[in-house]
C-alpha cells in the first residue's frame, strides 16, 4: 500500500517571516526618513587649546554680522554652529576665528549638521552623504613621484657601499647610480666580488645582484621591494593629506589612492581653490631631540597638549631616515624599526653612546602658508623614548602604544625622507549652484522614471501591477536607507542613475513572476496555483539575471573611482533590494490576498 504524501499548504508564509518583513521595512524607512529633511550649513568649534566662548558670545558676534544662526549646540568635546544659510558658512568661520584669536584656526571646521529631528539622531541615522558633483567643491588629482623615493634609497646603498669598500679593505672598488633604482659597482677581483655579494644578501636582501663586466656587479632594486616602497610612500603622502585638510576645516573629504602613484582628493563644500592649495602643498619635516630641563631650550607640546622641553639644536634631520616599519618585538609589543643612511646613523651612534638612560623626543614639523601668504611651522613631540643602548643606523623604537599606534608613527617617521614630491595634475571647481541643479535634474529623471514604470504596471497588470507599484516603492525606502547606513556610502550624480536603472531592475522581477502566472493560468490552472508556480519557476531565472548584473557591480566598484563607484553602489544595492522586495515583499502580499483563490481562467 502506497504511503499517502502529505498535502502542501500553497502560497504560505510563517508568522517569523512576516515580521521579518515587517521590521526591516521600518529599519530602513527610519534610516530613509533623514534624507528628507537634509542637512544644515555648520561651523564646528573643538573643545582643545583655546577657550570657547559662551553660546550667548557666539550669537551675538555672528548675529551683528549679518549672519542668521539656526541654533548653537554645546557638546562635552565641541559646539556646533548651525547656521540656516549654506552660503554664509565660510564668513561665519573668519568671524568666529576673528572672536577666538588667530590660534584657533584649527579648531574651526566647516562641518554639516542633520536637520533631521533629534530623536532620529538619537536613534543613530543620519541623512545620505552626497558627493562633490551634488554638494560642490573642488577636486584635486595629484602625482606623487615616487621615482625620488627610489632614488634615496639608491643614494644610501651606495653610501653603505664605500663603507664596505673600506671595512672588507678593497681597493680600487668604485660605486656609481646607473637610474634612480640601480647600481654599477666596479671590483678589483673575484675575491672582493664574493665579499660584496654576501655583504649584500646578510645586508641588502632587497637588491637583486648579478655579475657585469669583469668582476663588477649591477645591483638592481627588486621589482616585489619597489612595489612596496611605492605603497609606502602613496599611503604615508594620503595620511599626510588627510591631515592636511583638516585644517581646511573639511570633516567629509575625500582622500584617496588612484592608480598606483596618483591621489584623489574631493573637499565637498569648499570653493576657494587657493585656500586648498596652500594647505595641500605644505611640507613636513622630522628631528630627532635630547630631552633638557636646563641650558638653551624650547618647550614644544606633545599630541596632548602637555609641554616638553627639548635642547633649541636637534640631534638630527628627519632627511636621514631612509626607511621606518611598524612590527611586534621580542615580548609580542609593537615598535618601529628605524634606518638611517650614513651620516644620520654615525651621528646617532655618537650621540646615543654618550647620553644612555636618557630621554630622547622625535619632533614632527609641518610648514604651511597662512592668508597672507606666509609660512608658518607648527610642531609637535610625537614621541619620547628612553636611550637603551648605543644606537647604530638601524634601532627601534618602543613604548608607541598599540599595533595601529606604532603603523602610524611609522608613516610619520617616514615623511622626513619617503615623502616624494606631488604635483596637481588636474583640478576641477564645481559650484554650489551646479550642484543643487544636478540634485534637482537627477531627482527629476527619478521621480520621471518612476513615475511612467508605477502607471504602466497599474494599467498593463491591474491588481498585480499594483502589489509590483506597493513592492517598487517598498524598494526605493530600502535603497535610500541602506545607502544612508553603510558607512563611507556616498551618493553622486552617476549614483542618481544608478538609482533610476534599479527602478526599471525593479519592476523586472514583477514582470517576470507575473508573466510566468499568466502561463500557468494559460494552463488551466487555478490563481493559487499559477502563483505557487509561477514564483517558483521565475526566481532561478531571476537570480540568474540579478548575479551577473553583481558581478559587474562589484567590478566596477573595485577598479572604478569617484562617479563609477556611485553608480556601481547603487546598482548593487539595487539588485539586492529588487530581489528582495519583488520576491519576498511582493510574495508575502500576494500571499494574503490571492493565495487561496482557486478560480481558474483568471485575467491578470
Amino acid at each position: 500500500m502506497r504511503k499517502q504524501q502529505p498535502h502542501r499548504l500553497l502560497n504560505h508564509y510563517s508568522a517569523w517571516k512576516y515580521v521579518v518583513l515587517v521590521i526591516t521595512l521600518a529599519v530602513m524607512m527610519l534610516s530613509a526618513i533623514p534624507t528628507w529633511y537634509g542637512e544644515d550649513a555648520a561651523v564646528q568649534i573643538a573643545a582643545k587649546g583655546v577657550t570657547t566662548p559662551d553660546v550667548v558670545t557666539l550669537q551675538k558676534a555672528l548675529t551683528d554680522q549679518g549672519i542668521d544662526v539656526k541654533r548653537i549646540e554645546q557638546q562635552p568635546h565641541k559646539t556646533v554652529v548651525i547656521l540656516t544659510n549654506e552660503a554664509q558658512q565660510t564668513k561665519a568661520r573668519s568671524v568666529l576665528m576673528n572672536l577666538m584669536g588667530p590660534k584657533s584656526e584649527s579648531q574651526l571646521t566647516l562641518a554639516m549638521a542633520p536637520a533631521s529631528p533629534v530623536w532620529l539622531q538619537d536613534m543613530g541615522f543620519s541623512s545620505i552623504k552626497l558627493g562633490l558633483d551634488l554638494r560642490g567643491g573642488v577636486q584635486f588629482l595629484l602625482d606623487v613621484d615616487v621615482d625620488q623615493v627610489f632614488n634615496a634609497q639608491t643614494t644610501q646603498l651606495q653610501d653603505e657601499l664605500r663603507q664596505a669598500f673600506r671595512k672588507e679593505g678593497i681597493r680600487g672598488g668604485r660605486v656609481t647610480k646607473d637610474g634612480d633604482d640601480a647600481l654599477s659597482v666596479r671590483l678589483p677581483d673575484d675575491e672582493a666580488n664574493s665579499k660584496i655579494r654576501h655583504y649584500m644578501k646578510e645586508q641588502y636582501p632587497q637588491w637583486q645582484v648579478t655579475n657585469g663586466s669583469g668582476s663588477g656587479l649591477n645591483i638592481v632594486l627588486k621589482e616585489d621591494e619597489k612595489t612596496e616602497l611605492r605603497n609606502m610612500t602613496v599611503q604615508q603622502n594620503l595620511q599626510t593629506m588627510r591631515s592636511r585638510i583638516e585644517e581646511l576645516g573639511i570633516t567629509e573629504a575625500l582622500v584617496q589612492r588612484q592608480g598606483a602613484n596618483r591621489i584623489r582628493i574631493e573637499l565637498p563644500g569648499v570653493q576657494d581653490p587657493a585656500a586648498a592649495k596652500n594647505v595641500i602643498g605644505a611640507t613636513a619635516s622630522l628631528a630627532f631631540y635630547p630631552v633638557k630641563e636646563v641650558g638653551l631650550t624650547m618647550v614644544l607640546p606633545d599630541e596632548n597638549g602637555q609641554p616638553v622641553r627639548v635642547a633649541r639644536k636637534p640631534i638630527l634631520g628627519g632627511d636621514h631616515i631612509i626607511d621606518a616599519r611598524a612590527s611586534f618585538g621580542e615580548m609580542g609589543q609593537a615598535e618601529v624599526n628605524i634606518n638611517l643612511d650614513t651620516t644620520g646613523g654615525q651621528i646617532m651612534s655618537d650621540f646615543s653612546g654618550r647620553n644612555i638612560g636618557k630621554p630622547m623626543a622625535t619632533a614632527f614639523s609641518e610648514y604651511s602658508r597662512n592668508a597672507a601668504g606666509k609660512t608658518v611651522k607648527e610642531s609637535k613631540i610625537i614621541s619620547v623614548a628612553t636611550i637603551q643602548s648605543q644606537l647604530g643606523n638601524r634601532f627601534r623604537i618602543t613604548g608607541a602604544g598599540s599595533m595601529e599606534d606604532a603603523q602610524e608613527l611609522a608613516l610619520l617617521l617616514r615623511a622626513g625622507s619617503l615623502t616624494a614630491p606631488v604635483t596637481i595634475v588636474e583640478e576641477r571647481t564645481i559650484g554650489p549652484t551646479l550642484g543643487a541643479e544636478n540634485i534637482s535634474n537627477g531627482f527629476a529623471a527619478l521621480g520621471l522614471g518612476m513615475g511612467l514604470t508605477l502607471l504602466f504596471m497599474a494599467v498593463w497588470y491591474r491588481r498585480l501591477g499594483w502589489v509590483a507599484n506597493v513592492a517598487l516603492i517598498f524598494n526605493m525606502i530600502m535603497l535610500f536607507g541602506l545607502l544612508a547606513m553603510i558607512p563611507g556610502a556616498v551618493l553622486t550624480l552617476p549614483g542618481i542613475a544608478g538609482l533610476v536603472l534599479t527602478v526599471g531592475m525593479a519592476v523586472d522581477t514583477n514582470v517576470l513572476i507575473f508573466e510566468r502566472i499568466r502561463d500557468k493560468l494559460k494552463e488551466g490552472r487555478s490563481m493559487a496555483q499559477a502563483i505557487d508556480r509561477g514564483f517558483s519557476s521565475a526566481v532561478s531565472t531571476i537570480f540568474d539575471a540579478n548575479f551577473t548584473t553583481m558581478i559587474t557591480a562589484v567590478v566596477l566598484y573595485a577598479i572604478g573611482n569617484g562617479p563609477i563607484q556611485g553608480f556601481a553602489l547603487t546598482l548593487g544595492l539595487g539588485l539586492l533590494t529588487s530581489m528582495f522586495t519583488g520576491i519576498f515583499a511582493s510574495r508575502a502580499i500576494i500571499n494574503v490576498v490571492w493565495g487561496r483563490d482557486a478560480r481558474r481562467e483568471v485575467r491578470i
